[in-house]
């Protein structure tokens, strides 16, 4: 019997070792590591930003890559993370690399329930830490709405998605006003009558294409120049 329950706690333990290590290998703290490593400290006077993310952000830089190449800008999206990911990573991809300012948007994949059922306060929470991780070590926090979606087609039976990323976006925006930290609205100039994205800004309703990052880009770029101005 004793030799059974040691054998059951031993499964049990390595069933859960084998969890964290999933849960390491989701936070893709690997898909940046050559990159990160490579790069060299900002010279002095740099205006280094970087941009963190889920799929929204890592596709950006390959779609329009002279937008991040001419203004210094660095990109550290990774598809289908959610905000705990984010901010698991945030050390890493963000503080580590000494950036002037960094440039948040999470919250959308939290809906989409990519990794568990959505808390609007948890989700909200993390953002609130990087912020607070970004401002304790001098880096200029620059939050951003979520993008419009009107269904995941990926996740069709998450219900009310408008409703939800209006209310996500309302926190995270009384959040930055609160704090003084600059806040970008995407959401405001990519939506449709139907509070989804503009059919011609992406093909699938949720990610945007090379005609919708441009318009992002000019949103973007307003905000970190005056944040940029003022440091």
């Amino acid at each position: 019997m004793k030799k059974l329950i040691l054998m059951a706690s031993f499964f049990s333990f390595f069933g859960l070792f084998s969890k964290a290590q999933q849960f390491n290998e989701m936070i893709g703290l690997q898909r940046y590591a050559k990159a990160n490593s490579e790069l060299a400290p900002p010279a002095k006077g740099e205006n280094r930003v970087v941009f963190i993310g889920n799929s929204i952000t890592d596709g950006w830089p390959g779609q329009r890559p002279d937008f991040f190449k001419s203004n210094n800008y660095i990109g550290r999206g990774i598809g289908g993370q959610t905000s705990p990911q984010l901010l698991s990573r945030f050390r890493r991809d963000v503080i580590d690399l000494k950036p002037v300012a960094v440039v948040i948007n999470i919250g959308t994949n939290d809906i989409a329930l990519n990794t568990g059922p959505y808390d609007p306060d948890f989700t909200l929470g993390n953002i609130k830490s990087m912020a607070e991780l970004a401002k304790a070590n001098g880096i200029k926090v620059i939050l951003s709405s979520v993008l419009p979606v009107y269904e995941y087609p990926w996740r069709k039976e998450v219900k009310e998605v408008p409703l939800k990323i209006a209310e996500l976006n309302a926190g995270i925006k009384e959040y930055a006003s609160s704090n003084g930290f600059a806040y970008i609205d995407y959401y405001a100039v990519m939506h449709d009558e139907n509070r989804g994205l503009i059919s011609s800004y992406g093909s699938d309703g949720v990610h945007p294409n090379a005609e919708g990052y441009a318009v992002m880009e000019k949103a973007a770029k307003a905000v970190i120049d005056q944040v940029l101005c003022d440091n």
